[in-house]
C-alpha cells in the first residue's frame, strides 16, 4: 500500500523510536540481567508501533515501523544484532497481521496484537538458535525450562506448569503493552488535535 509523504514521515518517527529503545533499553536490560528481558523489550517496541498505528491506521503501517526499527538495530555496538533484528521483524509482522484481520483499530485488536507479539519471544530462541547458530533444539528447550524453573522457583520436572506460567506471563505483559498503547495513543492524539475522538472499543 502506498503512503503519503506525511504518513511515511510519521511512521519513520515511530520506527526510529522503536529502534532507539532497542539500542538503549536493550543494552540496559541485558546488562542488568532483568528477568523476561525479551518480553520487556518486545512490549516496549510494540507499544510504540501500536501508537504509530493509531496515527496511520492503514494496512502495512505497523510492519513499516518494524522494518525501520530493524534497520536501526544494525547500529547497535558490541552485540549480536541478527537475532534481535529478526525478532523485531516477526513481532511487527504478527502485530500487523492481527491489526489487519481486525480492520479498524480497537482496544481489543491492540491487546491481541500485543499479547501475541510478546508471547512470540518464547519461540524466538528456537528459530534463531537453530537456524543462525546451529544449536540443538533439545538444548534450547532445556534452557527455556531451566530459566522458567529458576525464575518462578518451580521444580524443572514440572514442565507443563513452567510452560503455562511462561506463556501467561508473556501474554499479560503483551496485554499491558496493548492497553498502554491504546490509552497513551488516544491521549497523545487528543493533545495534538483537540477534535480527536477515540476510535472505539
Amino acid at each position: 500500500m502506498k503512503f503519503t509523504t506525511r504518513e511515511l514521515v510519521t511512521l519513520t518517527v515511530f520506527g526510529t523510536l522503536w529502534g532507539v529503545v532497542e539500542m538503549s533499553l536493550g543494552s540496559l536490560v541485558h546488562a542488568l540481567n532483568i528477568p523476561l528481558s525479551g518480553a520487556v523489550l518486545a512490549a516496549a517496541g510494540l507499544t510504540i508501533a501500536l501508537i504509530g498505528r493509531l496515527f496511520v491506521p492503514r494496512r502495512g503501517s505497523t510492519l513499516f515501523i518494524g522494518v525501520v526499527a530493524m534497520l536501526l538495530k544494525l547500529f547497535s555496538i558490541g552485540s549480536v544484532v541478527v537475532g534481535p533484528m529478526i525478532g523485531i521483524l516477526i513481532e511487527a509482522t504478527i502485530a500487523e497481521l492481527v491489526l489487519s484481520i481486525f480492520g479498524r483499530p480497537s482496544r481489543l485488536s491492540f491487546v491481541v496484537a500485543g499479547a501475541l507479539g510478546v508471547t512470540w519471544t518464547l519461540g524466538q530462541p528456537f528459530l534463531t538458535g537453530l537456524v543462525l547458530f546451529g544449536r540443538d533444539i533439545f538444548i534450547i528447550w532445556l534452557d527455556l525450562i531451566d530459566r522458567g524453573s529458576q525464575l518462578f522457583g518451580i521444580d524443572s520436572d514440572a514442565v507443563a506448569w513452567i510452560l503455562i506460567i511462561l506463556i501467561v506471563a508473556h501474554a499479560i505483559i503483551g496485554t499491558m503493552a496493548g492497553l498502554l498503547a491504546w490509552s497513551a495513543g488516544a491521549l497523545l492524539m487528543a493533545r495534538l488535535d483537540g477534535s480527536y475522538q477515540p476510535l472505539g472499543d
